[in-house]
């Protein structure tokens, strides 16, 4: 009879996923490749769309409303990091209130409303200053107020919108593969490759031809393209509604983590008994429910073991179950993780800023009159991302899984230490560069007079195509380790951090920008970096990363040395089936005796 039941729910998804109302699902129906491609679809024209703006703002903002270098660049920075800041916000609804579906219309809604306000603010005469000729910015008349405020306000207003689309976007897509099912369970471990790979192909768009209509064709219709591409990628998401998997939203993550913390402390005191069986738990059928799983006791972080040590009390502010105990764990366990991919997104900041500004400086003729755009530059890191992501999928992991017999090929971890030795090669190969143009530029005087140095802007090229595979290692990793390894009912909240570390560390850009800028300037120096670049030290800049990026990977080896990957969910769901069928004959057993 069980067997019958069994095989009668085989059609089914066993993860928990449902439709918008709430109703189990068939796995023929919903999810799947189907539901991803238009969700696929749509992160291409979104990241169009967002990095249509991101890629050429620092050239916007020195060359349109005449702010400096440091100015500048800590402007884009500051905003970059609201934008990947803002997703934690964003999870927090969809897992407490709205669900992902409903949290991300509502945001997309302010992110389009966002991209509308911003194209006005570069396209109506009275909302930016006059057009200045003068190659020094400190010459030019200043955006005023009324100017700053209407163009920020957009750009913060879509930084909002984007906090509910980034994190619910991409756990949708992962949402639609049931990890109790072995083929979709397979096909998962692809998504994360190929979501980046849709997203790197907006960006490529982003920086290849909208850059080139912004600088030759005009602001209006450089903005207007993302703007129409946005609304565009709504649309496509919307259409894919009918073929949705959806998980209903399972509380509040932060609440759950903060019963879990304050029950410990407040009995420090108590004794943790010996045998995890004695610590308390939910009924098992609870578990076997659709959407729910247990996770067994683990000694890690042991103190909070207290929170599940049974006593008068039952408040769930005295008393949370070991499950809710072990998720509070694996959410606490990523944290050393999250902090270590701090310093290399403070690398990915330089991108959009300061290597795009040394561009400025460059030779950019190409073919007779044709000019590259220096944000055009950031297409090879897209370029060499997208080329490292396949020679990845389809050769790596396939010869490394021979020795392994990991189905990635190597460790999440193991992935992430590989990018964060390229970002110290990255800056090696930047410095060294940087030195050689200064060298040039001095030798022409140009250290002085702040013109163009006579070398072809392509000599920054490795820098920006070692960039790229670094993001093939480390960022496809992070998004997966951090989705991963996130508890089931904390998903999103997992994968915002893999958004939070890019927004920390365009923060700690802005920080060390300034700082650096202010330290160098005492006692009458010059300072590393100035608004003129020929006169600044930016190789010393990056030296001082490179250095920055050594410790932070010592400090990553030893982090990972003690972290212990979840047990996969799917094997927890199968030991509590043989848990339950162990109980079930044990009652019979009892009946039977009694009879």
């Amino acid at each position: 009879m069980a067997e019958e039941e069994e095989s009668g729910q085989d059609g089914y998804t066993k993860d928990g996923t449902v439709d918008l109302k709430g109703n189990p699902i068939l796995r023929s129906k919903r999810g799947g490749w189907t539901a991803c491609s238009f969700v696929v679809v749509y992160e291409v024209f979104e990241r169009m769309a967002y990095y249509g703006i991101s890629s050429n703002l620092i050239i916007y903002l020195t060359n349109k409303l005449h702010q400096g270098t440091v100015k500048s660049a800590n402007n884009v920075t500051n905003w970059v990091g609201t934008v990947w800041m803002t997703p934690i916000l964003g999870a927090y609804v969809a897992d407490a209130l709205l669900g992902r579906y409903w949290t991300f219309l509502i945001a997309s809604a302010i992110y389009l409303m966002g991209m509308s306000l911003l194209t006005l603010a570069v396209s109506v005469n009275g909302l930016k200053p006059p057009h200045c000729v003068d190659k020094n910015p400190a010459n030019c008349e200043k955006a005023n107020t009324v100017q700053l405020a209407v163009f920020f306000g957009a750009l913060y207003t879509l930084a909002v919108g984007t906090g509910g689309t980034k994190p619910n976007i991409s756990t949708m897509g992962a949402d639609q593969f049931d990890e109790f099912d072995p083929k979709e369970k397979a096909q998962k471990l692809s998504f994360f490759n190929w979501w980046m790979f849709s997203i790197f192909l907006g960006t490529l768009f982003a920086n290849s031809v909208l850059v080139y209509i912004q600088d030759n064709v005009g602001w209006t219709l450089g903005y207007g393209l993302p703007t129409a591409g946005l609304a565009i990628s709504i649309i496509i998401f919307l259409a894919g509604t009918p073929f949705y998997r959806h998980k209903k939203p399972t509380g509040s993550p932060f609440t759950k983590m903060a019963k879990v913390i304050v029950a410990a402390l407040r009995k420090w005191r108590v004794t943790v008994p010996a045998d995890p069986k004695n610590l308390y738990e939910l009924d098992l059928q609870e578990y076997a429910n659709k959407g729910k799983y247990r996770i067994d006791s683990t000694p890690s972080l042991r103190f909070l073991n207290r929170a599940c040590v049974k006593t008068d009390s039952t408040s769930p502010w005295m008393l949370c179950p070991v499950t809710q105990v072990e998720e509070t764990k694996q959410i606490l366990r990523m944290i050393p993780i999250l902090i270590a991919t701090f310093v290399p997104s403070t690398m990915i900041a330089q991108v959009n800023t300061l290597f795009i500004k040394q561009g400025t400086t460059l030779n950019r003729h190409v073919v007779n009159n044709f000019k590259i755009p220096p944000a055009s530059l950031v297409g090879f890191v897209t370029l060499s991302m997208l080329i490292s992501v396949v020679i990845y999928d389809q050769f790596f992991v396939k010869i490394t899984r021979k020795r392994t017999k990991n189905p990635r090929g190597i460790s999440l971890l193991q992935r992430m230490g590989i990018g964060m030795v390229f970002h110290i090669v990255i800056m090696v190969v930047a410095s060294m560069t940087e030195r050689y143009r200064l060298k040039v530029a001095k030798d022409h005087g140009l250290d002085v007079t702040g013109g163009q140095v006579p070398l072809s802007i392509f000599i920054l090229l490795p820098q920006f195509i070692l960039m790229g595979t670094a993001d093939a290692f480390l960022e496809v990793a992070k998004i997966e380790f951090f989705y991963d390894q996130a508890p089931e009912s904390m998903k999103s909240l997992g994968t915002s951090y893999s958004m939070t570390t890019l927004g920390a560390g365009n923060f700690i850009s802005s920080f060390l920008l300034s700082t650096v800028s202010r330290v160098t300037k005492e006692n009458g120096h010059h300072g590393w970096i100035q608004n003129n670049l020929n006169a600044s030290h930016l190789d010393y800049y990056y030296a001082f990363f490179a250095i920055l990026n050594c410790f932070n990977f010592i400090f990553f080896l030893v982090v990972i040395k003690f972290y212990v990957y979840k047990a996969e969910v799917s094997d927890s769901l199968r030991l509590l089936k043989e848990e339950l069928r162990a109980s079930n004959h044990r009652v019979t057993d009892q009946e039977t005796a009694t009879i």
